[in-house]
């Protein structure tokens, strides 16, 4: 298992391994509406649209993507950045794949400039983050209407 830089061929494996984490693993805590519209903002080009702006890496074992994550600046902010599109497979989940990828991401350029760290989690992750000491962001520890966790972590 590796972890390396995204590249444009990723796109459709990278796709179909979220879409099919999040029918398999996320299916317990969201409504099969909220699923099919997560799978139509889960395509190839919208991942590209994600890389082009994000630094977004993946897991790969044996020639297959098993996980992902990327990271990038909130809204345009040089102090402020945010994790998004992270994934295991669900045959990977429990691992330490998960643990992996935030590390990653947190030796990132991105995560070292910023003074603050924003995830939205989902419901089915918002455990996982806390574990690596992001909190609800002000102290919201409710989803919000669009069923996320809204997390973050402060660099000093």
């Amino acid at each position: 298992m590796f972890i390396r830089r995204f590249r444009e061929s990723d796109a459709e494996n990278v796709s179909a391994m979220i879409i099919r984490t999040e029918k398999t693993t996320n299916s317990k805590d969201y409504s099969e509406e909220w699923i099919n519209a997560l799978e139509k903002r889960a395509q190839p080009s919208d991942i590209l649209e994600r890389a082009a702006w994000t630094h977004f890496y993946v897991v790969e074992e044996f020639d297959t993507i098993i996980g992902c994550g990327a990271i990038g600046p909130y809204w345009g902010s040089e102090t402020e950045s945010s994790l998004f599109t992270i994934f295991v497979m669900p045959e990977y989940q429990g691992m330490g794949i998960g643990r992996k990828i935030i590390e990653t991401l947190e030796q990132d350029e991105y995560f070292l400039r910023a003074k603050r760290v924003e995830v939205p989690a989902s419901i089915t992750a918002v455990n996982f983050y806390r574990k690596f000491g992001y909190d609800y962001k002000n102290g919201v520890d409710r989803p919000d209407e669009e069923q996320i966790y809204r997390l973050e972590k402060f660099r000093y």
